[in-house]
């Protein structure tokens, strides 16, 4: 990179300036890593300090029957197929049960788009959840999927998140954004829901109180000028509803043939290749320059591995997400070696052990509880460590 475009870019991150989709660009041309990284944490710190939140959740995914066929996707089946399956109510209530003595905080739940299921199951599978589990959040759905719901249901978005607050949503999941640019769009989503309607519900949401996290699939067919655009787009929404809780780049997984019934479903794996550990703490950084209206960044350690979530705490992360349990999104495709469950413990000593001090929050970033700094450098070194894989 130039040197005087390096420190204009400088200047304007210390000044507390807004960036623009050119120099958006220029960050992701620049291979001085250890340069960005140290950008995006001074953002981070002034944000954030040294905290770095967590919490206790547990995934669920009710079917992995889809009627949409993205190019990326290796979770998804079609009804009939081997390893298909779609929860009762009661499984999901049973599954949810499992956490009750490891003080659950939040449900999160996402689907395929299921082509026979009648829109009455999905307020009804909140509500016995709710009822199961009062104390706990239920952070459920995507965009993608409140749209599958109005064409199933025939009723508007409006009244859908009118129903599913009644029966105890407390936020939408972030889900269904890949990349909105159409020039890739178009190659990897199999569904009706693009920018247009994403922004439109989760504007819908906002405007109703609730509170959303937002994602963005990186590290396939795009370009750092389509997660330039992405991040604008976000940013500009927040600056129209200030909605937006949290930013999540989540990393594009290849399929590694160990579903149960050893397909290939991913489309676009020959092509791609997944981002390097470099690149993955390049888009954080980036990210956290750009959003300067997001209080929060947070690395998902099941897509990254536990090692570059930890470094990621210095490239703009200041959130860890939670245990999870179980997310079959990931887990059904690759064999990156993440665990599926992560105990409030281990959470708290993968922070300590990068340096930073934990804190536990709920679905809307409010503190559970905060826990005290990591020990010193000389005190860890005088007994051994757990090394994180």
């Amino acid at each position: 990179m130039d040197v005087g475009l390096k420190r204009e870019l400088e200047q304007k991150v210390y000044a507390g300036e807004r960036l623009s989709r050119e120099d958006g660009e220029a960050l992701y041309a620049s291979d001085d890593l250890a340069w960005l990284g140290r950008l995006a944490h001074h953002v981070r710190t002034e944000k954030n300090g040294d905290r770095v939140m967590f919490n206790v959740n547990r995934h669920l995914n009710l079917t992995n029957v889809c009627s949409a066929s993205c190019a990326y996707c290796s979770f998804q089946r079609k009804p009939g197929e081997k390893d298909a399956y779609t929860m009762r109510v009661e499984q999901a209530v049973a599954k949810a049960l499992e956490m009750k003595d490891e003080q659950l905080t939040e449900l999160h739940i996402v689907n395929g788009l299921h082509p026979t299921l009648p829109w009455r199951y999905y307020p009804r599978v909140l509500k016995e959840l709710k009822q199961a589990l009062p104390n706990v959040k239920l952070k459920a759905f995507t965009a993608t999927e409140v749209q599958w719901f109005e064409k199933i249901s025939g009723l508007t978005a409006d009244a859908i998140l009118d129903e599913l607050m009644e029966a105890g949503l407390e936020s939408l999941t972030g889900g269904g954004a890949e990349i909105f640019d159409w020039e890739v769009r178009q190659h990897i989503v199999d569904h009706a829901c693009h920018w247009e309607d994403w922004s439109r519900i989760h504007r819908l949401a906002h405007s109703k109180g609730l509170r959303t996290p937002s994602t963005m699939l990186y590290g396939h067919i795009e370009e750092p000028r389509h997660r330039v655009d992405h991040v604008l787009r976000l940013r500009e929404l927040q600056d129209e509803t200030g909605g937006f809780t949290v930013f999540i780049p989540l990393r594009y997984q290849h399929d590694f043939h160990d579903s149960a019934d050893g397909k290939i479903r991913n489309r676009i794996q020959a092509q791609t290749k997944m981002a390097s550990p470099a690149e993955s703490l390049k888009t954080f950084a980036v990210s956290r320059l750009m959003l300067d209206n997001f209080d929060h960044i947070k690395c998902f350690w099941v897509m990254h591995g536990l090692s570059l979530a930890q470094l990621s705490l210095n490239f703009g992360v200041d959130d860890l997400d939670g245990s999870v349990v179980e997310y079959k999104i990931t887990h059904d495709a690759d064999s990156y070696g993440t665990p599926n469950t992560m105990h409030r413990d281990d959470l708290l000593h993968l922070i300590w052990d990068a340096g930073f001090t934990p804190v536990e929050r709920d679905t809307r970033y409010q503190v559970v509880k905060e826990y005290g700094a990591p020990v010193s450098m000389a005190e860890r070194r005088s007994e051994p460590q757990q090394v994180w894989a």
